[in-house]
């Protein structure tokens, strides 16, 4: 039976795709970088290795930079390292979009100079360029992939923010700023990993992965709105204004800082030319608003369990 190693099975993306591949006959083996004794652990033989396990970015900057360096780039340093030892083929490591930097004008593409600005894309990047400088034994592969904002049944964040703005009836007071950002559909990020591993001929290399299209928040506020059968109300409060009032929460905690309106409000989309290219692919199984209202609904449908319980 083919298997698969996972670390960071246990979060969103890790639990979507362990579900997948157990699905398709696969076995999924979790391993956990908590564990001091994990190395002891590793499993010697497997076809891949998905790194999912990190420190996600923390919109209220309250982490240190030095948690982000110790798990983004040390763990993946040791682990790509235990991973050259062993007699597993591939290796994919989670990056991030943010490892090339924190806002894009046009479109963001694997060829853009990197020039990331937090702990976070630092770690990222660093870690990166540690595997891309080290030489692969034949049979071996890395996949470094990008990933720009990943949703799906599970998720939680800004999407779950705006669904729940938009079902209480809340007004969407940034209605006055204009972007444009892409999002990735856990379903569409499970297509591309199954057609990279099944694609033996697919060369080693850093890939963003996004959905085909991309969409403004207030597009996104709209058909939120249309799923749960309520208008939005928007409100145009000058972004000027906007921009110098969430400063209150870079100093106090609230829900609106400067870094999160950034990721509500700023633009940021990905070209996903490269894989599609590099696998054949014309167009991914679902548009980035079908992939939306698939999350959407999954929010609806966990209310309805919360209620009933």
């Amino acid at each position: 039976m083919m298997s698969i190693i996972i670390t960071g099975a246990s979060g969103f993306v890790g639990t979507n795709l362990s579900t997948f591949f157990e699905s398709r006959n696969i076995d999924v083996i979790s391993l956990s970088l908590r564990d001091p004794m994990w190395k002891a652990h590793f499993p010697n033989a497997a076809s891949s290795l998905i790194h999912l396990a990190g420190k996600a970015h923390d919109v209220l900057n309250t982490s240190s930079s030095e948690d982000y360096f110790k798990i983004n780039r040390d763990l993946t340093i040791e682990l790509f390292d235990r991973f050259l030892e062993s007699d597993v083929c591939d290796f994919f490591f989670f990056s991030s979009v943010k490892a090339v930097t924190d806002a894009i004008e046009g479109v963001l593409s694997e060829n853009c100079d990197a020039n990331p600005r937090t702990p976070y894309g630092k770690s990222k990047y660093d870690a990166e360029q540690y595997l891309l400088r080290k030489t692969l034994p034949q049979g071996k592969r890395l996949f470094i992939i990008r990933p720009c904002m990943i949703h799906g049944v599970g998720n939680k964040g800004n999407l779950n923010l705006l669904y729940n703005v938009v079902k209480k009836g809340l007004p969407w007071p940034l209605a006055d700023f204009s972007n444009q950002r892409s999002f990735l559909s856990i379903h569409n990020l499970t297509f591309l990993l199954e057609r990279m591993m099944q694609n033996r001929k697919l060369s080693s290399g850093v890939y963003n992965f996004a959905d085909d299209e991309a969409m403004s928040t207030n597009e996104l506020v709209e058909l939120i709105g249309e799923v749960v059968e309520r208008r939005p109300k928007f409100w145009r409060v000058p972004a000027f204004l906007i921009t110098n009032l969430v400063k209150i929460g870079d100093v106090i905690p609230l829900p609106l800082n400067s870094e999160r309106l950034k990721k509500l409000t700023e633009s940021y989309v990905v070209s996903n030319a490269k894989i599609k290219k590099s696998l054949d692919i014309q167009k991914l199984p679902l548009s980035t608003r079908q992939g939306l209202i698939m999350t959407i609904r999954s929010f609806s449908d966990n209310d309805q369990l919360n209620i009933k319980k």
